[in-house]
């Protein structure tokens, strides 16, 4: 909306990018419905405050004499009465959004678990590629069969690998020493 801020809304908009990480096209639009979802949620809770003051500055004050607590709470109940359509339209617009929202998230985070189910797929198939090349002495580029892990990614996977390895090792010479 045009008097909403920019600013907030980016920095909103990151608050999701920055969480979810996301990948690709598909994962980028999932997030950003998400955000735009999350950000037309608070939109409604500020208009339902917004209605239920305008509702309650517009009563005339039907108490003068009662303490002002009494009065307020009288205010809120004449505000919640006149304002009552527009109170349950947003409520169902709260509740379709709120659905939509769940349904994002769960296909995104069902893209993002294939995802990363394939890429560690491939890792470890990279693994054993750089494994058979250091064992035949050769030298081997990964970019050149078209992997595209940074040269960190594929260091990290190597050191679980080793630590896997260590551990299973470990394992079974504890298994052997109690037989």
């Amino acid at each position: 909306m045009p008097t909403e801020d920019l600013q907030a809304y980016q920095f909103h908009l990151r608050s999701f990018t920055d969480e979810y990480h996301p990948q690709g096209a598909t994962e980028a639009n999932l997030v950003q419905a998400l955000a735009d979802t999350s950000w037309r949620l608070n939109r409604v809770a500020a208009l339902e405050t917004n209605l239920l003051t305008l509702g309650m500055a517009r009563e005339p004050d039907p108490l003068t004499t009662a303490p002002q607590q009494i009065q307020d709470a009288m205010a809120l109940v004449s505000a919640l009465e006149s304002q009552s359509k527009a109170l349950s339209n947003l409520s169902m617009h709260s509740q379709r959004l709120s659905r939509q929202f769940e349904r994002t998230v769960i296909q995104l985070r069902d893209i993002q678990k294939i995802r990363r189910v394939q890429e560690q797929q491939e890792l470890s198939n990279l693994l054993d590629i750089i494994e058979m090349y250091e064992d035949k002495g050769e030298a081997y580029r990964p970019s050149d069969d078209g992997f595209v892990f940074s040269d960190p990614q594929i260091e990290a996977a190597i050191r679980t690998r080793n630590r896997e390895n260590l551990a299973s090792a470990a394992y079974e010479y504890r298994c052997e020493s109690a037989a």
